[in-house]
């Protein structure tokens, strides 16, 4: 099989090169091949691919950053995936395409349905959205889109790394609890973009589909686990998003429900507490 993966040096296009099974063939775009800051150069190289599967690992990521560069976030994140979108439908080829809790407004505690009135509060999350829209209304298109969060891995920078490099440096470190969601191994997520990229070339029936770690946790539980398999005495102290101000606004409740995608795609929620075992075997590699 040949997937064409957009997204070379992120934390789920690293994995996706590392772990993609025998017998698939992987054509890898990078930055240097295609800028998504560039909407008509993203449309020339999908209209030229050749491939069963398109995985479209690239994103704008820096929440706090898109509200001083909103033009850029909604560039790449919306208006070059609806040009992938296109090109893909052209050339009938099937999209994976990886997207975000927060295109939800983050209130409740009910798992958000994939079905779910949408109200993205922050620029990323809005151009997040822009890229969604642009891929479902694509006609003739065969795609996923694959909502997930709080992303963790090995590579690039994310909160496990974040953490472990504070605890080893201080005796207490003071993280929001009032944050619930699904901590989700870039591992992870690159096996489950796979193996629907394998099944939607086999005619799988498409859609929108969340997927995220189990089970819900808060960061600081989150946190405090990984001390606890780091063998780091690093205290964590419970503190209220409102102590934490950021430019945006996190979202509360980032719990998805991924019923549906086990349903679809036999693709079952990781326990990220192995996936953090791993990570932290990577690290020490």
């Amino acid at each position: 099989m040949k997937i064409a993966v957009f997204g070379k040096t992120g934390q789920v296009a690293t994995e996706l090169q590392r772990r993609a099974p025998e017998g698939t063939v992987l054509t890898v775009f990078g930055r240097d091949d295609v800028d998504f800051a560039n909407p008509d150069q993203v449309n020339k190289i999908a209209c030229s691919l050749d491939v069963d599967a398109v995985i479209n690992a690239v994103a704008y990521t820096a929440v706090d950053k898109a509200e001083d560069e909103p033009e850029l976030a909604t560039q790449v994140n919306g208006h070059s995936v609806a040009q992938l979108a296109k090109g893909c439908a052209e050339t009938s080829t099937p999209l994976v395409h990886i997207s975000t809790d927060y295109v939800f407004e983050g209130g409740g505690e009910t798992p958000w349905q994939p079905n779910d009135p949408t109200g993205p509060k922050g620029v990323y999350g809005k151009s997040k959205l822009v890229g969604e829209d642009a891929i479902q209304n694509q006609t003739g298109l065969a795609f996923v889109i694959l909502r997930t969060s709080w992303v963790f891995s090995a590579h690039g920078g994310n909160f496990v790394k974040t953490m472990l490099k504070f605890g080893a440096e201080r005796p207490e470190l003071k993280v929001v609890a009032d944050q619930i969601g699904g901590p989700t191994p870039a591992a992870a997520i690159a096996d489950a973009c796979l193996s629907i990229a394998r099944q939607l070339a086999s005619g799988t029936t498409g859609g929108t589909y969340h997927f995220s770690g189990a089970p819900d946790v808060s960061w600081a539980d989150f946190a405090r686990e990984i001390m606890a398999q780091a063998g780091l005495p690093t205290a964590i102290a419970s503190i209220p998003t409102t102590d934490w101000p950021t430019p945006t606004e996190r979202p509360l409740n980032s719990r998805m429900d991924c019923s549906s995608l086990i349903a679809d795609f036999g693709i079952k929620r990781p326990d990220w507490r192995k996936g953090l075992a791993e990570v932290l075997k990577d690290l020490a590699a």
